[in-house]
This record gives structure tokens, sequence and C-alpha cells, in this order.
């Protein structure tokens, strides 16, 4: 029976934005316990509901000036974190289409000769997935012909809950290759170690999703990769909207995310032509064995390739220039390059945390003479992020998804309340950005495209004076906790001075922009924008699961 109306007013003139504060405190508190309890099964799910401080990061340079020498000195600290690869502007290409982006894959896979390296949070199963494992087997097939040795391998990762949910999924997809070409194919099933004991009995299929899982998305072919955020499946390759760039015969780039990508899959299960799975030899379970043990594992075995890619850099630059030089400084082999790829991994659940680093740095070092365009398609922006962006200098114009193009949009279930849940993270922030007098500065906008879905997610950093951008983040995370905290990802900042590449960056950020609506405080009061209480109250306990 529904509630008297004189009580359903009674509680909504009691509910306030001050009382969702409350709650997030109290749960923040209550649940910020993961290091001390970690042997609890039940308790693992705590640091789900948490969300740590931001750690503050001193900025030792003022803002350069613009300029190629300037985009140069500005942005060349992320060296001191990560890998920095020189490359030819003209080797970078924006893709702009789903279908762009799932044609180019088939092309290129049939084509392969060495090696076909994907990951992804798992691999659909429609015909248009089957058309894309069929080329792998075209692949296969042609190099057994060539009798040259069988030299092309095909490495897969993807995660071990998404891609075993349901009886067709991921892992029946890809059996048959495994089984005819067992010595060529490799198959990694990403298993996050928060899943595990009583929690991963109690749990059930789809919602242990929620806990964390493989997100990143690469998918390289030889010497050229693909970065995206988008997964294998047959909306992304027609109707969702992603974000893609291709990097052409970038051989460093490329062995560097295949080492990347081998390591996670040395860590994860290991799928057998039989459908088992089991781990490599030595390798500690990551549900089975001790969490601590596992992770530390896990994080020795990932953090060597970024290790030995700095590494490597530093000793070319102390062969040819002597040593200390800069890494993003250095001119690779093949001569001058005007563009650096720097790659950003987070991974939290096993203590790596390097893109989380830069981009906090580079939110705050965001002065006013920057202009951020920022994309998610997920708005859910962790307290720290939140903080630099409402309390930087720079422009941030932020594009989300408006809540019909939502991926959840009329999903069964709790599930179909989660558009609601971020028009209600939404109209929070946006309060908040009233309340700070931050209109002319923080401006929301709300991507529409009928019979679309909106997967995109980045950034394109603009200095005064330029109409082209001379930076890019794009990858996988979606500046939320889960890309902060629970999920594996990686994404790629591209620093150019390339104008032609800086031209399609302008483009591509333009055109999913043109699609949007700039909101304001009348876009909430809107019918489609009604947010029942329960997801009001909800909302603040659930946000860090999706």
């Amino acid at each position: 029976m529904a509630a008297p109306m004189s009580w359903r007013r009674l509680v909504y003139s009691v509910y306030t934005p001050a009382l969702t504060g409350v709650f997030t405190r109290i749960s923040d508190r209550f649940f910020r316990t993961r290091d001390r309890r970690r042997g609890s099964s039940v308790l693992l799910l705590a640091p789900l509901l948490a969300e740590s401080d931001p750690v503050p990061l001193a900025s030792s340079r003022p803002p350069s000036s613009s300029g190629a020498e300037g985009i140069q000195s500005r942005f060349h600290w992320m060296a001191d974190h990560v890998p920095a690869f020189r490359v030819p502007g003209g080797c970078v290409r924006v893709l702009r289409s789903p279908d762009e982006f799932y044609q180019l894959m088939k092309a290129r896979i049939r084509t392969a000769e060495s090696r076909v390296v994907m990951a992804s949070l798992y691999l659909g199963t429609g015909p248009l997935e089957q058309d894309l494992v069929d080329c792998m087997q075209e692949a296969l097939e042609r190099s057994q012909r060539e009798g040259v040795g069988s030299d092309l391998k095909i490495s897969i990762l993807l995660d071990y809950t998404r891609g075993s949910r349901g009886k067709q999924n991921s892992r029946s997809m890809l059996l048959p290759l495994l089984q005819r070409f067992p010595e060529q194919m490799r198959v990694s099933l990403y298993h996050t170690p928060d899943l595990r004991g009583v929690l991963r009995l109690l749990v059930p299929e789809r919602f242990n999703e929620t806990i964390g899982v493989q997100h990143i998305k690469v998918y390289l072919f030889d010497d050229s990769l693909i970065i995206s955020g988008a997964n294998l499946s047959d909306s992304y390759f027609t109707n969702r909207q992603d974000r893609y760039v291709l990097l052409e015969d970038c051989g460093e780039v490329a062995d560097f995310f295949a080492e990347l990508v081998g390591a996670v899959g040395d860590v994860s299960l290991q799928l057998a032509p039989d459908d088992s799975v089991r781990m490599l030899e030595g390798m500690v379970h990551p549900y089975k064995g001790d969490r601590a043990e596992f992770s530390a594992s896990a994080r020795r075995r990932i953090m060597s390739v970024v290790n030995t890619a700095r590494m490597r850099q530093h000793l070319q630059e102390a062969g040819s220039e002597g040593e200390g030089a800069d890494p993003a400084r250095a001119e690779p082999a093949g001569g001058r390059s005007d563009t650096w790829v720097f790659p950003l991994v987070q991974m939290k659940p096993l203590g790596i945390h390097l893109d989380e680093q830069v981009t906090e740095r580079l939110l705050t070092e965001a002065g006013g003479d920057a202009r951020v365009y920022l994309t998610s398609g997920y708005f859910n922006l962790t307290q720290a992020y939140m903080r630099l962006v409402l309390g930087a200098a720079a422009d941030y114009q932020i594009l989300m998804a408006s809540p019909e193009v939502n991926g959840f949009f009329g999903a069964k279930g709790v599930a179909g309340a989660i558009p609601a849940a971020y028009v209600h993270i939404a109209r929070q922030f946006h309060s908040k950005v009233c309340q700070l007098g931050q209109q002319h500065r923080v401006q929301l906008h709300e991507y529409h495209r009928p019979h679309w879905t909106f997967h995109a997610k980045g950034l394109w950093y603009y200095l005064r004076g330029c109409d082209r951008p001379c930076l890019t983040l794009i990858g996988s995370p979606n500046f939320g906790y889960r890309s902060v905290h629970r999920d594996l990802e990686a994404q790629i900042a591209i620093v150019t001075e390339n104008q032609e590449l800086q031209t399609q960056l302008q483009e591509e950020q333009e055109m999913l922009y043109k699609r949007s609506s700039e909101v304001s405080s009348a876009t909430f009061l809107q019918p489609d924008r009604y947010v029942k209480l329960w997801v009001k109250l909800v909302t603040p306990l659930i946000k860090n699961f999706f």
C-alpha cells in the first residue's frame, strides 16, 4: 500500500542533500578498514563503500608558456612516473566511429604476421563477435599454411567473471580456437583478489562483477595498436559511442603493451581446451591463495614491465646523450618526432596507482591558462578529482551521458535505476558548482543521440591562445571510484606538437560535444530527470559499485 500523502510529504521535507552527506561520511568512516581486516572475506566488501582522501601532489614546476617548447616542458614531468615513448605524430590516427573501429580490427587481425594481443572486459556472443573470431581463425590457418614455423601468436586477456557469465559466453566463443590451435592461442582470465571466500559464494553472477574486473582495452596487431575504452561486443561495433586511437608502426609502444597484457595474463587464470582454468606454475591463486601474497606477486610482475621500459630508455639516453637525460626529450632512432606517448596504469587492488598520480597532478596544474574538456560515460568523479576540478583555475567543460544514452537505460531490476542515480550524482555536482559560484568556469553537458548509447571517456587539454588541444587522455578509466580503486585500468597520455594530430583531436572533441546540450538547474526539473526517494537514499551507499 502506498504511504499516505501527508507522510510522503514529510519524508521529502526531511530529506536534504545534507542527509546524503551524512550517509556518505558514516559509510566512509565505518568501512575504511581494508588494510586492517583483509583476512575476512565478508569485510572485503567494506573498502568498496569507502573513498580515500586524495594524495597531495606537489607541483615542482610553474606552468610553462604555450608553443612547441612550452608544450614539451609543461608535461615532461610525466616521464618521472612512467615510460615516455616519442613517436611521429603522423603515425597516430583518431578513429571516429564504432564501425571504423570494428572494420579496422578485422582487417588487422587477418593480415597480422607475428602477434595479435587483445585485452578487453569481455567478448560478446553475437554474429559480429563471431566474425571477429573467424578472422582470428583465418589468420591462424594462413600462418600454418605458410609453413614458417607457425609464427603467429594470439593472446587474449578478459575478465573472469564477465567472460564466464551465462552458458554462452566469452569462453565458449574462444574454445574452438584454443582446441584447434593450442600452441598459438592463449586465453587469460583475470580474477580480482577481492572476490574470495564467503563473498565469492554469496554474490551471484553479474553482481560479482561489481567487486572488481579487468577493464583494460588494448587491441594490438604486430607493431600497431588501438587504445580505446570499447569492449569486444556488438553494440561497441555499431551504436555505442566510444573513443579510439590507432598508433601505426609504433613498435616500442606496441612492445610495452604486449608485455603489460602478458604480465597481467601471467597472474590470471589460464583457459584450457576443456574449459577448465588453472594458474601458471609458481603463480599465487587470486582467490584460493593468500590475498596479500597474490597482490605483491602480481605487482612485482606487472611493475617489472613498467620499470624495465623506463630503465631501457634511460640506458639508451645514457649511451647517446649522457646519463640523466630526460626520457621525454630523447630523440627516437628514426629521427626527431613531435609526439609523446605516456602509458598510465592503474591497478589499486595490486598496489599500482600510476594513472591516479599523473591524473591528479595534471588536474592540479591546470591553471588559468588551460581549458579542459573532460568526458565520462559514467560521470561519478572521485572525491579527489572533484576537489581538484572545483578548486582549479582552469575552465572545465564536462560531457556525460544523458539518461536515455546511459548503458543501463531500460535495464531490468535494480540496474534500471542506475541512470537515475547518475542524474542524482550530476545534480549534486552541479549544485556544488553553483554554491561555489563556479558556473562560469565549470559547465556540464549531456550527450544525446537517438538509438545510441554513450561510453566515451578521457580528456582534451587546450592551452590559452590555442584552438587545438596539445594533450589527450584516452583509454579505459572513467575518473570514478571503480577506475581508481577496484578495476584494472590503462590509458595513454598523448602530448603532441603535431598540428595535424592536434586537429584530429579537436575534431574528435567537437564531434562529441556538438551532440550535447548544456546542463542548467532547469535540466533537473524536467520530468525525465525525476529521481525517486529510494534512489537518492541508496546512491551514496552504492555509488562506488558502478
